[in-house]
């Protein structure tokens, strides 16, 4: 799982609430790179696309929890969890299956 797919799951469990912090204060990030893009303290300008696209990101998941697409996802160590559990179970299959052949 790369990096960004790891940002966009994690804020895919997050309340709106806190997305809402989330993006106020990476729009306040943005800003401050700006700022400092024109008064030549920012080495890396890498950091304002990726701060817009974390903008991007965390809007994304506002718009769709709006408009009724996407609730907020279970958090991550809960779908953990579940999976772990079920996987006897389908071992438990497997075995059966093979003694049957």
């Amino acid at each position: 799982m790369s990096k960004s797919t790891a940002t966009l799951a994690a804020s895919r469990d997050l309340p709106d609430d806190e997305l809402r912090q989330n993006l106020a204060r990476t729009r306040d990030e943005l800003f401050r790179l700006h700022l400092g893009m024109h008064t030549n303290q920012v080495t890396s300008s890498a950091l304002l696309t990726t701060k817009r696209r974390e903008i991007a990101q965390i809007m994304t998941v506002l718009s769709n929890r709006k408009n009724g697409l996407e609730k907020q996802g279970a958090p991550a160590q809960a779908a953990k969890t579940e999976t772990i559990e079920a996987a006897p179970e389908a071992t438990e299959k497997k075995s059966k299956a093979k003694k049957k052949a």
